[in-house]
This record gives structure tokens, C-alpha cells and sequence, in this order.
């Protein structure tokens, strides 16, 4: 299972599945983030506690555990 953190900066790809559940799986795909759309890394934080991602035109922060429960098509693009 390849996850969203596995991805090195800048890579684009797509989401697999969401592993999320409840008040977070509706608040990621509020944000877009759901199966079949497209998702770049842009940058991880010093530590890699938080991911900034961009999803269609927005750019938003995730954190670790958050950024985890995505699932990928190909994190070694």
C-alpha cells in the first residue's frame, strides 16, 4: 500500500482510497480530497509533522496522521 507520506516533494499522483472516517473522511473530501482526484505534495514541514498538498487549484495543510490514511496510486513518480 503506497501512502500519500511515502511521496518525496513535488510529486503528483492519484488517490487511491481514503482511509479516513466520520467527521474527518467529510472534511477531506470538502477539501476535494477524495478517490480518483488528483493530489501533488508540495512541501513537508521541518520533521515531517505536517504535509502542504495542492488539490485541484487549492493548497492546503495536512497533518502526519491525516496525510496517512490516503492512499496512492504511485508514490515513486
Amino acid at each position: 500500500m503506497n501512502i500519500l507520506t511515502d511521496c518525496p516533494r513535488g510529486c503528483e499522483t492519484t488517490i487511491k482510497k481514503l482511509h479516513a472516517s466520520g467527521p474527518l473522511k467529510q472534511r477531506l473530501i470538502s477539501f476535494g480530497i477524495m478517490k480518483g482526484a488528483t493530489i501533488t505534495l508540495m512541501e513537508y514541514a521541518p520533521r515531517k509533522s505536517t504535509v502542504e498538498v495542492k488539490v485541484g487549484k487549492m493548497r492546503l495543510a495536512l497533518r502526519k496522521e491525516e496525510a496517512d490514511m490516503i492512499e496512492v496510486e504511485d508514490a515513486a513518480k
